[in-house]
């Protein structure tokens, strides 16, 4: 004779929240080890997705279209220098809009006072450039004036970080430029630059005009790093000529570089990093699923009475076996939609900290939500059957 009774489906949602709330630490445990793992996955995804906005952004408002031409080794290993003429002659290449040449000031160490030892050197470059450099490399100004300080007058723009290094804040401030022999140079800061994501080296950097730099500091004209922006569709071609142009009896002594593919390349290990993470993430639910299965099949056990007692009061097998299963999904959801909360809080943190757009991928939300009932309804499914599957004579003697 086929089983019967009338179970709704109101009914099955309060049965199984009753066995949640009557063993509420028990519950709250089991649904922060899934919690932990939906928060892995919602925080990887989202501070991988909002730094990308703002890596993607950023290379998008400097441009794929610069190039940077530095001097290399000889085929004795030794570091050779860039000709005098070559950026005249990369200006002359087709496909190049603008050109501007530095050259490290090699010997000079920056302090803020001329009371340093000698030996001392605090990791900060001298630098000479023209007054094409901001436009050349998409760098922006954070104080004070940049014109000024490429003339022949001592004064000097900060690289950010080399500002901070000094521990000036404003224009106006006095610093020292000490000389491999022991002379130098006092120089006043005219400007601070903001950071220049496509050239790093400028952060840390004290720049100076090109007359400055011969007047006090012996500089002979020759470049040894070179900022060229060409016509954005043109740039491969481009730079494929600008080693011949600036020396043309060296060229293989020549080394062009593209900035902006580094930046792309930080994007693929940010990706293959996002991946690792995720996979623990995974780990963290999956070990959070088998958390929930040990924690139902011991409320089983222990529920042995109430099932035999359901059981002879006509409860068929199936209602009992969803009542089990539906422990578990509210479980899992429960963790999850806890997990989504913290991750969501983390990336929002996160994302404010760095000055960046908060994104919330809603895939991963939704598909976090998912997963964890997915893994709470696979959790369930042995206990559920191992309680359907109880006789009532033998669950109300405790025993099978």
């Amino acid at each position: 004779m086929t089983e019967r009774s009338v179970f709704r489906a109101s009914d099955l949602i309060r049965s199984a929240t009753f066995g949640l709330r009557s063993r509420k630490l028990r519950a709250a445990l089991s649904a922060a080890a899934v919690a932990i793992g939906i928060a892995a996955v919602v925080g990887v995804l989202g501070i991988t997705r909002s730094s990308e906005s703002a890596l993607l952004a950023e290379i998008d408002r400097t441009g794929t279209n610069m190039l940077v031409v530095t001097n290399g080794q000889s085929l004795s290993g030794q570091e050779t220098e860039l000709p005098a003429t070559a950026p005249g002659m990369i200006g002359r290449t087709a496909g190049v809009t603008a050109v501007a040449p530095t050259a490290e000031l090699t010997g000079y160490s920056v302090f803020r006072t001329d009371k340093m030892p000698g030996y001392a050197t605090n990791g900060l470059d001298l630098r000479a450039c023209g007054p094409g450099l901001l436009a050349a490399v998409g760098g922006a100004l954070r104080a004070g004036a940049f014109r000024a300080a490429t003339g022949r007058y001592p004064l000097a723009v900060l690289g950010y970080q080399a500002a901070v290094s000094l521990g000036i804040a404003r224009p106006g401030e006095r610093f020292w430029a000490a000389g491999p022999s022991g002379g130098g140079a006092w120089l006043t800061a005219a400007g601070i630059l903001s950071p220049v994501p496509l050239a790093p080296e400028l952060d840390t950097s004290v720049l100076v005009g090109f007359p400055a730099a011969a007047a006090l500091f012996g500089y002979d004209g020759h470049p040894s790093r070179i900022y060229v922006r060409t016509v954005t569709d043109q740039t491969a071609q481009a730079a494929a000529l600008l080693a011949p142009a600036a020396w043309p009896d060296h060229p293989e002594q020549v080394q062009v570089s593209q900035p902006s593919a580094a930046l792309t390349a930080r994007l693929a290990v940010q990706n293959s990093s996002t991946t690792l993470f995720l996979g623990l993430g995974a780990i963290a639910i999956l070990a959070g699923g088998l958390g929930i299965a040990n924690v139902m099949v011991i409320s089983v056990l222990e529920r042995r009475g109430e099932i035999g007692l359901r059981r002879a009061l006509g409860a068929a097998r199936g209602h009992v076996g969803a009542q089990f299963i539906t422990e578990a999904v509210l479980l899992s959801a429960l963790g999850g939609a806890s997990g989504i909360a913290i991750g969501a809080a983390v990336v929002t943190g996160v994302a404010k900290a760095h000055g960046w757009a908060v994104l919330l991928p809603a895939d991963s939300l939704w598909g976090s939500l998912g997963v964890a009932v997915a893994v709470g309804a696979l959790a369930g499914c042995y206990p559920a059957l191992r309680a359907a599957r109880l006789a009532p004579a033998q669950a109300l003697r405790g025993t099978g």
